[in-house]
């Protein structure tokens, strides 16, 4: 058993980074949780990001897994080596922009951390650059971000990614930490969300890259309706007929992009015809 997040930094005269989103996780029960909602095996290869001091990475372990931790904080990579924790595989890099599969020298991996707020997006959407190769993302976020992504059309959470996660994941909300379980507390609770890449997109899309291109550009000004929204992107206007497209996906151009599904999203990319 590990020593509390307080007592390991009293011990090795560091403090908690507040500019770099610290906020360290120990409960045992609730790791305990996080992991079973990861549902790993022995055979799984398993990148952590953002191990810290090390607590998840233990509960991690036990598992039987095979573990990659990538952590940017040197402070915290000379603790890990310290604990000198047997199995792991420590790296020192930046999480939110390793290449997944090469790090972990294999085609699928599973992808987990207690992601710093500042960090979340860009995290996301590199797990949404890299998904042939995630077959299951399991992340502690602030649970105002998890209700997003796993928010349905229609209410002001759902959003961007939203939308382009729920095209290759089902995204559960799976558990709410309260903020108190963490050193030092955040200001708001967490919760973990789990991504499992479906074994094939949820809609029929001719790009992913358009298809992103294009509920960015519906999303890029909520207030307006989705005609104007979407033509707001120069590189879309410039290449095709965006009101003709509208009409083939049979789509009112009226609608805010708050109302539609991933399907619909899917419907008016096909719409805009080859990619050329």
């Amino acid at each position: 058993m590990a020593d509390s997040p307080k007592e390991m930094l009293k011990r090795h005269g560091l403090r908690a980074k507040e500019s770099w989103g610290q906020n360290f996780l120990s409960d045992e029960v609730v790791l305990s949780r996080i992991v079973d909602e990861a549902m790993l095996v022995e055979s799984d290869v398993v990148i952590e990001l953002g191990p810290g001091l090390g607590h998840f990475t233990r509960a991690l372990l036990e598992t039987g897994c095979t573990l990659i931790a990538v952590e940017r904080d040197r402070d915290m990579v000379k603790v890990l080596q310290g604990e000198n924790l047997k199995g792991l595989t420590l790296v020192e890099g930046n999480a939110a922009d390793i290449d997944f599969a090469k790090t972990a020298k294999t085609d699928q991996v599973i992808v987990v951390g207690n992601l710093p707020y500042h960090l979340t997006s860009t995290i996301l959407f590199e797990v949404l650059d890299q998904v042939d190769h995630v077959r299951r993302a399991v992340f502690t976020l602030q649970a105002e971000v998890v209700e997003r992504l796993s928010a349905k059309p229609g209410g002001r959470d759902y959003g961007l990614l939203s939308v382009l996660l729920n095209l290759r994941f089902h995204v559960e909300s799976v558990l709410s930490i309260p903020s108190h379980f963490f050193h030092p507390p955040p200001k708001v609770d967490s919760a973990v969300v789990r991504l499992s890449r479906r074994e094939k997109p949820r809609a029929e899309v001719v790009s992913e890259a358009r298809f992103r291109q294009v509920v960015k550009a519906a999303f890029a000004q909520r207030r307006k309706t989705l005609s104007n929204s979407i033509a707001s992107d120069p590189k879309l206007v410039e290449k095709y007929d965006l009101d003709a497209a509208l009409a083939t996906a049979g789509i009112d151009g009226k609608r805010r992009a708050e109302t539609l599904s991933v399907e619909e999203f899917a419907a008016i990319e096909r719409a805009l015809g080859p990619v050329t």
